[in-house]
């Protein structure tokens, strides 16, 4: 069992590029990377996300930091969340202390709770520098 995706459905990556380009107001992840695009098809999430933070970085605004949730009845995230939090934060490029990402289920109810699906929600402060 697996998520689907044009590129490679790593839904905790896609809410946090999507709230980042929220955030600056440049449409959403299927605008600037939309899966009309071969260019895009089978991308590694966090190589997206780093796209973003390099359009980030020509800007006065940097990331400040990341709260995130994963919603799934399974796989028990948990036990990675500390190693999935060091890797983005060295792509947003803070300290992996301001990266915080919790998991938890929807107690069998909705999509997520039947093994439907995965979904993420994540907040992204941005500072101007």
């Amino acid at each position: 069992m697996g998520l689907l995706g044009h590129s490679d459905a790593d839904v905790l990556t896609h809410v946090m590029i999507d709230a980042i380009i929220g955030a600056m107001n440049w449409g959403s992840i299927g605008l600037m990377f939309p899966n009309t695009d071969n260019q895009w098809k089978d991308s590694r999430s966090v190589d997206l996300l780093a796209l973003v933070i390099k359009r980030l970085l020509t800007t006065p605004y940097r990331v400040s930091n990341v709260d995130a949730t994963i919603v799934a009845q399974s796989p028990k995230l948990m036990p990675f969340r500390n190693e999935m939090g060091h890797e983005l934060a060295t792509i947003l490029q803070v300290n992996s202390q301001l990266v915080s990402i919790k998991a938890t289920t929807s107690e069998g109810l909705g999509p997520e709770g039947r093994g439907e699906g995965i979904s993420a929600h994540a907040v992204v402060l941005l500072a101007h520098q």
